[in-house]
Parts: C-alpha cells; sequence; structure tokens
C-alpha cells in the first residue's frame, strides 16, 4: 500500500473541508452596453459569451459579452408589438414570452426566424415569467384565472406547452398573480421549481410541476401593489426572495424573507433595514448561499452574509440582473443594458 506524506494529507484534508467564503464588495463598476428607446426586464445567459434579451416594443436580441455587439430585432404579432416579460432557454432554443392579452410566446425556429408556439387569449391573460428545468421541460406562469395560478409546462422542449387546469393547483387569493418585474419569480433547482406571487406566497413543486403546494410567508402582501417580486434559491435548502412596494419605494418593512428548508418554513430578514423595495435578487456564484445581490430602480445593493446586512453600491437603477461569474453581471432596466463588474 502507498502512502501519501503527512504534509500532502493534512493539505488535501484541509482543501476538502474549506468551503468558499464570500467575496467582500466595496464598490461596482457599470458600463453601459446597449441604448435603446426600450424597457429590458427579461434577460438570460445563453452561454458564456451571449446575453439575450426580450423587452418591450417587440424587441429582442443578443450581446455579445466579448465585443459587446449587439444584434437587435423586432417581433410583430399582426400590427401588435408585444411586451416582452419573460424569456428562457435551452442548450438549442431561446424563448421570449410576452406579458398581456393575448399571450404569444414564441421559440427559435428552423428558418432562423422567432416562431409561435403557445398563443391564448383572455380577459385577465397576464403571463409573468418563465424557466426551464432541463432541455425538454420548461415552466411559465401569470396572473389567476378562474380561481388558480395560471401555469403552463412544456415537456418536448418548448414545441408544445399546456395549461395545467384549477384541480391540479392550489387555490389562488383574490386577485392573486405575479410582478412581471425581471422574470424573477420562478426559481429551480434540480427537480423543484418554486414560485413566489403579489399575494405574497410561494408555490412549491418537487417533481417538476406535476403536483403543487402553496406556502404563505411573512412578506408584506396587503396592497396590490405588495408582495413577493424576486425569488431565487442557491440550492434545494436555501432561497432567498425580496420585494416591497413600488409605490412606496422606500419602504423596508417587511420586504426581504429567507428559507434554509427548501421553502417549508420563511422568515423576514432585515426586517426595518436597507435593502428598500427591489425588482430582482439573485444569489452570487460560488458563495455558499452568503452572497445576494439586490436591483430595483432604487439601485444596487449587496450582502455577504445571507442578507442579514446589506450595503447599497449604487444608486443607478435596473429592473433585472444575471450572473456571469463570481465578480461580473449584467443589468437591464429602462432604455438599456449594462455590464457590471463587483469590486
Amino acid at each position: 500500500m502507498k502512502y501519501f506524506p503527512l504534509l500532502t494529507v493534512f493539505i488535501l484534508i484541509a482543501a476538502c473541508s474549506k468551503k468558499e467564503k464570500p467575496k467582500h464588495f466595496s464598490s461596482v463598476k457599470i458600463k453601459t452596453v446597449f441604448e435603446d428607446s426600450v424597457s429590458i426586464r427579461a434577460i438570460e445567459f445563453l452561454d458564456d459569451k451571449t446575453l439575450a434579451f426580450a423587452g418591450s416594443g417587440g424587441v429582442y436580441g443578443t450581446v455579445d459579452v466579448i465585443t459587446h455587439t449587439v444584434r437587435a430585432n423586432v417581433q410583430a404579432y399582426d400590427t401588435l408589438y408585444p411586451e416582452f416579460r419573460a424569456v428562457g432557454k435551452t442548450a438549442s432554443d431561446f424563448f421570449m414570452l410576452s406579458a398581456g392579452n393575448p399571450a404569444l410566446l414564441y421559440k427559435t425556429g428552423d428558418s432562423g426566424t422567432m416562431e409561435l408556439v403557445y398563443k391564448e387569449e383572455g380577459e385577465g391573460v397576464f403571463y409573468d415569467s418563465m424557466k426551464f428545468w432541463n432541455d425538454r421541460e420548461g415552466i411559465a406562469i401569470g396572473d389567476s384565472m378562474d380561481g388558480c395560478l395560471s401555469i403552463i409546462i412544456t415537456r418536448d422542449g418548448g414545441n408544445t406547452w399546456s395549461k395545467l387546469p384549477c384541480s391540479q393547483l392550489p387555490e389562488a387569493d383574490e386577485g392573486e398573480g405575479a410582478f412581471a418585474a425581471s422574470n424573477t419569480n420562478i426559481a429551480i433547482v434540480g427537480n423543484s421549481a418554486w414560485v413566489a406571487t403579489t399575494a405574497g406566497a410561494v408555490y412549491k413543486s418537487m417533481d417538476k410541476g406535476k403536483t403543487w403546494s402553496k406556502t404563505a410567508t411573512p412578506i408584506v402582501n396587503e396592497k396590490p401593489a405588495e408582495g413577493i417580486y424576486s425569488i431565487n434559491f442557491y440550492d434545494e435548502r436555501i432561497g432567498f426572495a425580496i420585494g416591497g412596494d413600488y409605490t412606496q419605494p422606500q419602504s423596508n418593512k417587511a420586504n426581504k424573507i429567507i428559507t434554509r428548508d427548501g421553502g417549508a418554513t420563511w422568515q423576514l430578514v432585515a426586517d426595518g433595514e436597507e435593502p428598500n423595495y427591489k425588482s430582482c435578487v439573485q444569489y452570487l456564484p460560488n458563495s455558499d448561499g452568503a452572497g445576494l445581490v439586490a436591483v430595483g430602480f432604487t439601485g444596487i445593493s449587496y450582502s455577504q452574509d445571507s442578507g442579514q446586512h446589506w450595503k447599497q453600491l449604487s444608486d443607478e437603477g435596473f429592473y433585472a440582473l444575471r450572473f456571469l461569474n463570481d465578480t461580473v453581471a449584467y443589468a437591464s432596466g429602462r432604455n438599456r443594458i449594462a455590464r457590471l463588474i463587483f469590486k
């Protein structure tokens, strides 16, 4: 039998037991890479070189994150220019979903143009966000209709979508829906999905959308503009949600919650402390669930201790954020997309 030298053994044990320490950021450098007269609330990385986006006026496109070359186009439906609030991706396709009536869901077509794969019309139709478990199965969610949330599922890579009947879903509160603010009403880890709503509730499925449960949370939700605006999970147990009231953006009471048991229970955190209203929260990659960044039109905030304490890094406003790595992110907002370098 061969043995490692004693020093090597100590090094190996230390390496195996060492946890990632959250980075300490004190500033953020912001560089605008795309400007246009368009509101952009939905962005998604297609790979480590390409950021896709879709926004108001039917505008959609990609940003090369190496050269910052932008390719933009406009998708029209008859004489309508859709308001895109949700995007998603598989290994082969990009998807974008409009808010409002009619709901229009497009995917990358074989001919090089976007192909309409789902359409829904009717009073109350309003879709908010979309995400994929894998290259075959995905979900999009919308405001409640006929007593339950609107949830559509694909099992064939996005070629077809089916709406779940209310018999398969928990009963919705009166007027319950979701805020189409940053395409982050849905969080997915493994086979599980969590959906955050205007009622301050979190819906959970552990089997890719086949069965659902609903949990109330202590986040503020008494007024129409109050509730959860964004939810994100670091792993199957650690999750964070943020929101508040965009009509009273300076309020920081009961607008941040955390779970450490997979969403079974939620607790208020940093209650009455910064940050105030935010529309998107994302875990910092490789932070062991300790690093969080939240953005909104109220600015950019950072926490290195799982949301217990926060630091405002910038007053510049954005709607949505996605990390490229553990120091670089891209954010979208009113009339622009920007590269954010955290230092």
